[in-house]
């Protein structure tokens, strides 16, 4: 039986996926699998019986990916089960940016009690005035799950949407719509559209990406909203730009000293993924990636191994490898079982970077000393054999 940690309040929904196989337990030290949301793992001391992390969310930056590739621990994902939630909250971010409505709310709030609260609104409402935002132009940088959502809600609102991302998948593509104009340099973005927003990885290509290089080919008066990662936004360089006025305001979920309470900031604590619906699919889907690891070697939406599936094995046994992409791998891996009179029915090999993945279906279950040849080649990892 597998045993499975929560580090954090996981949805009972998704935990009710597991079948007997698999039971939780408080103690991740002993843990074959950890599930986590937020909790940070940088920290910890990784026990060499741990096979697997899924992430409960799209990121992981709280998580050591490198590490757990290095010790043959596969670290998942749920990308997409949670977009539903984050393009409301972004539909809702640009309508807050639009209109003064929480400054109007707040205003509300310091009138309660007045009796002649509704003649002073009359009076008062035209501080919080805007702008509507169907005839405006949306950019969006990076049209993946939430994205490509967001900028189909955005054409039925009446936005004139433009979309950017060079690594835009064929799936991705199909379920755009049609009026949706995708350029091919993000700078058309930077300079046409009134809303901008992101929604990429954060990476080493992408960290500070909008900063005052780029803010300065900005339309003046341009609305930013950032439901992606905090630090794709160089936020000193962001406040510069709306004390000079060139940006009108600024939206984004990761509150921080530097933007809270700030004169042109609307700052949300954190919640798009927040939600009750959010929470449950991203559980379901983490579950289901962590028990098809588990009892049959498949990785789907892995953050540091290469996505490799052979299905349920059907014979004697199958045997997982974590190894180094380097030549002449699988030579020494078929070379162990040749020497042992086992015949390999299937196998497939998948690299990702400097890692790879190896999975060899075969007739007769390897020894104890079989496998620790294997163990013993130079650049390997892990192995794991699953019945």
């Amino acid at each position: 039986m597998f045993q499975i940690s929560c580090l954090n309040p996981i949805s009972q929904i998704g935990l009710g996926q597991l079948t007997k196989d698999f039971a939780l337990t408080q103690a991740w030290e002993e843990a074959d699998a950890i599930l986590v949301r937020s909790a940070s793992m940088h920290e910890m001391e990784l026990p060499d019986t741990l096979l697997a992390v899924a992430r409960a969310g799209a990121g992981y930056n709280n998580i050591p990916v490198e590490k757990c590739a290095s010790k043959g621990i596969v670290v998942f994902n749920t990308p997409g089960a949670n977009a539903n939630g984050v393009k409301e909250l972004a539909i809702a971010g640009m309508l807050l940016a639009a209109r003064d409505i929480a400054g109007g709310i707040e205003w509300v709030k310091s009138a309660a009690g007045k009796a002649d609260v509704a003649r002073l609104a009359e009076q008062e409402k035209k501080r919080f005035a805007g702008t509507e935002i169907a005839g405006k132009k949306l950019g969006i940088i990076g049209l993946g799950a939430i994205g490509g959502r967001l900028a189909n809600v955005a054409r039925h609102l009446g936005m004139e949407v433009y979309g950017y991302d060079p690594y835009l998948s064929v799936s991705a593509a199909w379920n755009l719509s049609r009026d949706v104009k995708h350029v091919l340099e993000v700078e058309d973005i930077y300079r046409q559209c009134d809303f901008i927003t992101v929604h990429v990885p954060l990476l080493a290509s992408t960290r500070g990406m909008i900063c005052s290089e780029t803010i300065a080919k900005m339309k003046d008066g341009v609305i930013l909203l950032n439901f992606s990662r905090d630090l794709l936004v160089n936020e000193a360089d962001m406040l510069e730009g709306i004390r000079s006025g060139k940006v009108r305001r600024y939206v984004t979920d990761f509150p921080n000293p530097l933007v809270a309470g700030t004169p042109g900031c609307i700052v949300i604590p954190h919640l798009g993924a927040s939600t009750e619906e959010s929470e449950d699919n991203c559980a379901e889907m983490a579950v289901r990636e962590l028990m098809d690891y588990l009892q049959n070697g498949n990785i789907r939406n892995s953050v540091n191994y290469p996505s490799c599936d052979m299905g349920v094995c059907t014979q004697a046994g199958r045997v997982a490898v974590f190894h180094k992409n380097i030549p002449n791998m699988i030579t020494k891996f078929t070379l162990c079982f040749g020497d042992a009179g086992i015949n390999i029915s299937d196998m497939t090999n998948k690299s990702r970077g400097e890692v790879a993945y190896t999975m060899l279906d075969v007739e007769t279950l390897p020894s104890p000393e079989i496998m620790e040849r294997l163990r013993a080649v130079r650049d390997v990892f892990r192995v794991r054999i699953i019945k």
